[in-house]
């Protein structure tokens, strides 16, 4: 069950990264969609507002030229008629029947009636439209009396307002008639052109939304034409990156796209004829290694014989060596050792690099395994040992021997004595629940120079160019790093602040439960004798 819920949350994971990827704005396609909106929604925007001062216009002006058309012939005609100083009664009944025309408009006169006074009429009653609802501009230029030119032949000329009053607008006229007479004044709603133009600006929104949510779905449309064979190019690449070279893309069209299909297949294809051909020259190299190494064993194993019977003639006191070739009897036993020990260390390397070493895991205590170690090859005198009993871990003895003899035999040759070996359990982050134990192999020398540092682990590497030969084959400490890395360990080299090299070997108490397919218990493989190299 838990299996299955850690999975479903896997894929929850990933799809949801693959939705962010395609939502972030970094992400082409929703740039392209971006793009496209902006645009549709400009241009619709644009379109919309012009097609509705369009119509604005035209509505307010046919219904505004009809209504002041309607309310100067009622003037003209009823207004007209009436005496230059009519009564109020008389006004009213003519404002009433001129606010019964075509058009329905409200209407206001003003005269002066026989007796001096003003007196006025209105369609709407005495609450109705009066003088104050007339902007003071419009009547100023209403009852203002114009000059008599050529191109202005009369004096008073009919004037018109819009107003707004309470969210409704109005459409507000006045004139005088010429040659004395009654002054009028018109109020007419235009609320039902208001609720047209609301309603066309309601129709020209939604078709704008309609507009811009159909461009996001073309842009999403074309952006899913085009972004799919990049899609795939990107996939196809991450495949190839991920070692899988016999990825290809399927091919189809004569566009650019296809074109750069056609060229990721081609470098494809030449990657993997080139991958190819370095990994069987590898393997070569790798298997001409191992059959020189297994083939040098047999005559290594006479001439070893044979150098060891030497080597006891010259310890016998009055031996049969003459002194004249004892100095070339003792060159061909150092070297045959050297070469002997190089063979081994080859044929050690060559099984890491084909990924065929193993472990095979026991539990030891640590310092036992240590003094065993250093016993072996009489450098007790020479090693100061700083590890107490009790600290055991389930690691392979036999590789953990070629490590420290390998870190101990360096820090005792390049280093000086005495050389300090310290052990310690540590419960670092990353080691499981048994924790790692911490050896530390600290020399008295003059340290490591800091450009050899980063060098120290690599096969054949050597500090001077000026000495190319010494004792070891070159491989001892990169043998024994990769005999921590086999452990699930690491060892790192630097400079103590008080003086001389420490190498540190960091392995898990526990290896089995590090790498669990990488041990094989009881089962030993060939390797390489504890000599340092």
């Amino acid at each position: 069950m838990t299996q299955q819920h850690q999975g479903s949350s896997r894929d929850w994971s990933a799809v949801r990264r693959g939705v962010w990827s395609r939502l972030r704005f970094t992400s082409l396609r929703l740039r392209l969609v971006v793009v496209f909106g902006l645009v549709a929604l400009t241009a619709a925007v644009s379109a919309s507002g012009i097609a509705y001062w369009l119509n604005r216009e035209s509505v307010l002006t046919r219904t505004q030229d009809a209504v002041l058309r309607d309310f100067e012939q009622e003037m003209r005609n009823r207004a007209g008629a009436l005496p230059e100083h009519p009564t109020q009664d008389e006004l009213q009944r003519t404002a009433g029947q001129m606010a019964t025309s075509s058009q329905r408009f409200t209407v206001l006169l003003v005269a002066e009636n026989p007796d001096g006074r003003t007196v006025y009429g209105s369609s709407g009653g005495l609450n109705g439209f009066s003088l104050q609802d007339v902007p003071v501009s419009l009547r100023e230029a209403v009852t203002e009396r114009q000059e008599i030119t050529s191109n202005n032949t009369y004096p008073h000329h009919l004037y018109w307002q819009r107003i707004v009053d309470g969210d409704t607008p109005y459409l507000v006229a006045g004139t005088r008639l010429i040659g004395g007479g009654p002054t009028g004044y018109m109020l007419k709603s235009l609320e039902p052109e208001a609720k047209d133009l609301n309603s066309l600006a309601w129709s020209l929104g939604i078709a704008t939304g309609l507009a811009l949510i159909g461009s996001a779905l073309l842009a999403h449309a074309a952006a899913t034409t085009v972004l799919k064979p990049v899609q795939r190019l990107g996939v196809a690449a991450r495949r190839l990156g991920e070692g899988k070279l016999d990825t290809r893309l399927r091919v189809s069209g004569t566009d650019e796209l296809a074109d750069l299909s056609r060229t990721f297949n081609k470098a494809a294809e030449a990657l993997e004829k080139r991958v190819a051909d370095m990994a069987g020259r590898d393997e070569a190299s790798r298997r001409f290694v191992a059959d020189m190494s297994h083939e040098l064993r047999t005559p290594l194993t006479a001439i070893t014989a044979v150098t060891e019977v030497l080597e006891e003639e010259l310890e016998f006191e009055g031996g049969g060596i003459d002194p004249m070739i004892e100095p070339a009897v003792r060159l061909v036993v150092s070297e045959t050792r050297r070469l002997n020990d190089l063979v081994e260390n080859l044929m050690e390397v060559t099984r890491f690099d084909a990924g065929t070493a193993r472990l095979v895991l026991d539990d030891v205590d640590m310092s036992d395994q240590i003094t065993a170690c250093i016993d072996a090859r009489a450098w007790l005198d020479a090693v100061d040992l700083d590890a107490e009993r009790g600290i055991h871990a389930r690691i392979d003895p036999r590789r953990l021997d070629v490590i420290l003899a390998n870190l101990i035999g360096n820090a005792l040759k390049h280093g000086g004595s005495p050389v300090r070996v310290s052990v310690r359990e540590d419960g670092a982050e990353g080691a499981g629940d048994g924790g790692v134990v911490v050896i530390e192999v600290r020399d008295h020398g003059p340290g490591i120079p800091e450009e050899v540092l980063p060098h120290v682990f690599d096969r054949f590497y050597k500090a001077s160019a000026s000495r190319p030969r010494s004792e070891g084959s070159g491989l001892g400490l990169s043998i024994a790093l990769e005999n921590a890395h086999i452990h699930g360990g690491e060892i790192t080299a630097a400079n103590s602040p008080e003086g001389g090299a420490v190498f540190t070997l960091r392995l898990p108490r526990d290896v089995s439960a590090q790498n669990p397919s990488e041990t094989a218990d009881g089962i030993e493989d060939d390797g390489t004798e504890g000599d340092a190299s």
